[in-house]
């Protein structure tokens, strides 16, 4: 979204409301694996320095307390989604004085995720506030489209020739289907009690999950060391996946859109899971794991193993390297892909287990441009 010129939006009385309404998890962290929703602090404060940079926006701030400046780092969402809700990397410059109302950061620092900013001094509007939160809401309504297929019928899971666009999922957490456990974005249990709820984890893996949970996931290695949207975490990706098909070779180009846009390739050419074909990589085992596609009908089918265990499953569920998944995508229409997903991993889990989402597709655009990496204070 772009600024508003300044002569077309009103007048205020007072100041200029930046106020954010973003999802309490983004790709990166969520809120409450720093800081702590019950301990609301209100400040203000002089611009010392912002730092516009993935996976998190800062603003450095001098707040004057008995005389003294003391720096605070007001930390925001990313720089991909400030911009769907109107900012710009010079909306605030250092100098500016501002308010800012949010939770406090756990460890007891001067570190405040930035709920609410409030400039000070200004009497215009500088900027629309919350009008596209998140790459999901900014898909607008189209006239809908048939599905799209290749020559020789089959679905395309992709653009069709001269377009482009990519998949953004409705959701981005993970349960069992009928499982009906509340959580927030990114995968924080509203209820600890709901735990054994999730998913049919075995004895020892729930008592894992329940403490990545009470640790408010904030050892998640994929949030902590940059490691991929692994395995079918990819798929709940709020910055979306891309499918890029090689109808000549015979394989898919799968596209995070998050995590330094790692990728991984499914294979359409009939090859097994245990084939010789795999011999590149068949002593190790992979964040992706190996992967290979078939169709059925028109529905597209994956099966992959060999994944390894330096990666969580969404919200902290646990798998082993034993884990078998098996995935099935339908494209009923342009706009829609149906996603159902079953588990197989008799390490972690009592019995094989579905979970089912959509994905709405985001015309004309790539995956936006958004890295990992440890900005955090």
């Amino acid at each position: 979204m772009s600024l508003h010129p300044a002569s077309t939006v009103p007048r205020l009385v007072a100041g200029c409301l930046l106020a954010l309404h973003l999802p309490a998890a983004d790709a990166h962290h969520g809120l409450t694996a720093k800081f702590d929703p019950d301990q609301i602090e209100h400040l203000e404060g002089r611009i010392t320095r912002v730092d516009w940079a993935n996976p998190h926006v800062h603003l450095f701030l001098a707040v004057n307390r008995n005389g003294e400046d003391l720096p605070w780092y007001i930390e925001l969402e990313s720089p991909q989604l400030l911009e769907l809700n109107g900012w710009q990397e010079g909306t605030l410059q250092p100098g500016a004085v501002v308010s800012v109302d949010g939770p406090r950061a756990r460890d007891g620092s001067r570190q405040l995720w930035g709920s609410k900013v409030t400039l000070q001094g200004s009497s215009e509007q500088l900027l629309t506030t919350t009008r596209y939160p998140t790459l999901l809401s900014s898909i607008p309504e189209r006239t809908a489209e048939p599905t799209p297929r290749w020559p020789d019928g089959s679905v395309r899971l992709g653009a069709a020739p001269g377009r482009s666009g990519y998949w953004v999922p409705t959701v981005t957490t993970l349960q069992e289907s009928g499982a009906g456990v509340d959580m927030a974005a990114n995968g924080q249990l509203l209820s600890l009690t709901d735990a054994a709820k999730v998913a049919p984890l075995q004895p020892w893996a729930l008592k894992l999950y329940e403490y990545r949970q009470q640790r408010f996931l904030a050892d998640d290695p994929t949030f902590l060391n940059c490691r991929p949207p692994a395995g079918p975490r990819k798929w709940l990706n709020p910055y979306g996946i891309q499918l890029l098909e090689e109808k000549a070779l015979q394989r898919i180009f799968v596209i995070a859109g998050d995590g330094n846009h790692d990728w991984h390739l499914l294979y359409t050419d009939g090859r097994e899971l245990d084939s010789e074909q795999f011999q590149l990589d068949a002593s190790n085992i992979l964040y992706y794991g190996r992967n290979t596609a078939r169709w059925e009908g028109d529905t597209f089918v994956i099966e992959s193993e060999a994944y390894n265990e330096k990666f969580w499953l969404p919200g902290g569920l646990p798998h082993s390297e034993d884990m078998h998944v098996t995935e099935r995508l339908t494209r009923p229409d342009y706009d829609t892909l149906n996603y159902e997903i079953t588990i197989d991993d008799p390490s972690t889990y009592t019995r094989p287990w579905k979970s089912a989402w959509t994905l709405q597709w985001l015309e004309g655009q790539d995956p936006p441009e958004h890295y990992c990496q440890d900005n955090r204070l």
